[in-house]
């Protein structure tokens, strides 16, 4: 049979508790008892050494000192009485003269018996004038009156009722604590079932700082990082489908036009076409490097180089288009800076993407520059451009993947809008960050920090 994990750790503080309490009802009532009589043994040997020294102070010696002692005590000097007799107690105690004889006996000893020295030297002397006189004996056992035992059930039952309470107390602090145990185990099963139903998007109470808390605080994280990378997902399908659809509708319309006849072969047509199946294959291309750099399998082609000389590369491929659009483009010398182990082509790709996008924002008469520093042994490549600057609330999405500040930008610009995470992807897969700056209308600076 199958118990919940309620019940589980309803049975499991129970069991705990009910260990503890009958071991601590036994170990009272034990010692409840034992300890009751130990304390009345010692009042009955105290009494009765008192009266047997007080016989041998009268009569000076142990003669008839049994019959005196089951008559009672002598009476009392100056006249007042003793204290009554119990004829219904046994004499409990023996009492032994010098000589090791046993004169008063008890259901151990009986009278003349010759008691060994080994037992004598646990007895209890009794002394007159500072000499030894006799010695009492201890029962083995020590019987109880019907008071006494009355009186010990009851501490034995007030025992059990305090066991049996404190079992009904732990059975409902039991519950309580199960299921405030259990409660956000609950919930978050309830939360992990919708979550498999494709809600992905749930979230649990934390009720708590301890472990479960902690525990329900990291699945509500989980819950909305995956619900965010859905939603990212859909929007990527969604932006894929898109930019496939405007240079397909291009490339099928030239087709259906030239194969009915419609159109005639020209080179225009041509050259349309293929900027299109040029645009498809760079998208197609993007993919691949994103899905390589998700997976941690993107391969790179690690080199020492000066970090120096890829800015300078950088620059040169882009000169000519600076000057067509009349920005000035240059790279900052600086000290000399350790070497970087990098892939150069992939690295190149990413310090080419920030400047394309720094072109494209960097009106006539703006500029451009490309600088290398170091931080904290972290080598700094910095694209800083003079141009429109990105918008507050655009700037933590530019690394999105799909993402465009300007959506009225069409595709003959030729961005996908892959490159900044791609240019993202390709630096953590060397180890490295990305990050960027901008003021509106001052212009933005790309940053990225290489271990040296």
């Amino acid at each position: 049979m199958r118990y919940s994990l309620t019940l589980k750790l309803i049975f499991a503080f129970l069991a705990v508790s009910l260990a503890g309490t009958v071991l601590v009802a036994f170990l009272a009532g034990r010692t409840t008892s034992t300890e009751f009589d130990r304390f009345r043994l010692e009042q009955d040997r105290d009494a009765f050494l008192a009266r047997v020294t007080d016989y041998f102070l009268m009569a000076g010696s142990w003669a008839g000192v049994a019959d005196q002692i089951r008559l009672g005590p002598p009476p009392q000097p100056g006249g007042n009485p003793p204290p009554p007799p119990r004829p219904n107690d046994p004499i409990a105690f023996a009492l032994v003269d010098t000589n090791g004889q046993v004169v008063v006996p008890n259901p151990e000893h009986q009278r003349g018996d010759r008691v060994p020295d080994s037992e004598l030297s646990r007895g209890t002397a009794v002394e007159v004038a500072g000499q030894r006189v006799g010695t009492i004996l201890d029962p083995s056992v020590a019987p109880r009156n019907p008071a006494e035992a009355l009186y010990v059930a009851r501490i034995n039952n007030a025992i059990l009722i305090a066991a049996l309470s404190a079992m009904a107390l732990a059975l409902l602090l039991a519950i309580i604590l199960a299921r405030t145990l259990t409660r956000p185990l609950h919930e978050l099963t309830e939360a992990t079932q919708a979550m498999n139903r494709g809600k992905l998007d749930q979230r649990v109470p934390v009720r708590s700082k301890d472990e479960l808390g902690r525990l329900a605080a990291a699945f509500n994280q989980m819950s909305a990082d995956l619900s965010e990378s859905n939603r990212l997902r859909q929007q990527m399908t969604a932006d894929i489908a898109h930019d496939l659809r405007s240079p397909l509708a291009v490339l099928a319309g030239y087709t259906e036009g030239l194969r009915d006849g419609v159109l005639s072969p020209r080179p225009a047509i041509f050259e349309t076409m293929h900027r299109e199946m040029g645009y498809l294959q760079q998208l197609v291309e993007d993919l691949r490097t994103l899905s390589l750099a998700d997976a941690n399998a993107l391969p790179l082609n690690r080199v020492p180089i000066e970090p120096r000389t890829l800015l300078v590369d950088t620059a040169a491929v882009f000169q000519h288009q600076a000057e067509q659009k009349q920005v000035r483009l240059e790279v900052i010398d600086g000290p000399a800076l350790p070497l970087i182990t990098v892939d150069p082509e992939r690295m190149s790709r990413v310090l080419g993407n920030l400047v394309s996008n720094a072109l494209r924002y960097t009106p006539a008469g703006g500029q451009i520059t490309l600088t290398v520093e170091t931080h904290n042994g972290t080598v700094l490549l910095n694209v800083q451009d003079s141009g429109s600057g990105i918008a507050p609330d655009q700037l933590p999405h530019i690394f999105d993947r799909f993402y465009r500040a300007d959506e009225a930008r069409q595709q003959d610009s030729g961005e996908s809008g892959l490159g900044l995470a791609i240019a993202k992807s390709i630096v953590e897969a060397h180890g490295g960050t990305i990050t960027a700056a901008s003021q509106v209308g001052e212009g933005t600076t790309f940053s990225i920090g290489l271990d040296g």
